[in-house]
């Protein structure tokens, strides 16, 4: 019924236009039957739209939420992560991103809750046995700590032991315990000889316990790859005035107190009366 509507129009305006009636017979078939065959041709309209990857969705925002976080933007963070969130549920990178960044928001429970759901997701996960590790030190349940930084370092996967046994050794020092920081700071160079927070604690320690000799060659292998401080300047001073080299302590002394002047360091080497 249709066809028979189309023909009988395109007839018409044919007609109108000035075409013979036989004419306009013949050449409405002619259209009737090219509509007809696109029609049989194309009985659907594709969509080419790319289909989305929840996948891809929940790592791009996990990674812009990772950044958001480092250039503390903690709403912007906390933005991007719930996106991941949503888009892959059991993601458990996500969970321990969101335990760093409540936790860098001073929200210590719902930290813990994102921590331990990271874990749940993926127990043996090294990175988020470290994160946690650092969250329970910073809580001072240093037992805690130590279990979940030493479950990290022990996974024969993970590809860098020494960042955990550099963490456990800075916790036990801020915890007070010199002893068992010195171990795990040495386990964690004989892994990676220039970790630069193991050297410059070892070399404070050192310091502390009198031995200049040790300090020292811990500070030259922190300085072969690291700036100067206000700390490593106060520590080399301290060093280099016990082993005698005055030229050293001079240097040091100078450079503290020209570019750092308002730092605790510079105060103390003033305390000190040393030149």
């Amino acid at each position: 019924m249709r066809i028979l509507t189309c023909l009988m129009a395109v007839i018409t305006l044919l007609v109108l236009s000035g075409c013979s009636p036989l004419m306009a017979v013949g050449m409405a078939g002619q259209i009737v039957n090219r509509i007809g065959e696109s029609a049989y041709d194309q009985p659907y309209i594709s969509d080419t739209r790319p289909a989305i990857n929840p996948n891809d969705v929940a790592l791009t925002n996990l990674n812009l939420g990772i950044e958001y976080m480092r250039l503390e933007k903690y709403e912007l963070a906390l933005e991007k992560l719930q996106y991941a969130r949503s888009a892959k549920p059991a993601y458990a990178p996500v969970y321990d991103a969101l335990g760093l960044l409540y936790q860098r928001m001073g929200q210590s429970k719902e930290a813990e809750q994102y921590f331990q759901q990271a874990l749940k997701l993926d127990k043996e996960n090294p990175s988020s046995l470290n994160n946690y590790g650092q969250f329970l030190c910073s809580q001072d349940r240093m037992g805690d700590a130590e279990q979940y930084f030493l479950a990290a370092a022990e996974n024969p996967l993970y590809r860098a032991p020494e960042i955990p046994y550099t963490n456990l050794g800075t916790c036990a020092y801020l915890h007070n315990d010199p002893d068992k920081a010195m171990d795990y700071f040495r386990k964690a160079l004989s892994l990676n000889p220039y970790i630069p927070h193991a050297l410059i604690n070892l070399t404070e320690i050192s310091c502390d316990r009198s031995d200049y000799v040790s300090a020292r060659d811990y500070l030259d292998r922190y300085l072969a790859f690291n700036a100067q401080s206000p700390r490593s300047l106060w520590l080399g001073i301290r060093v280099e005035n016990e082993l005698g080299d005055k030229n050293k302590v001079s240097s040091y002394a100078l450079l503290l107190r020209n570019k750092y002047p308002d730092s605790k360091e510079t105060k103390l080497l003033l305390e000190s009366g040393i030149r």
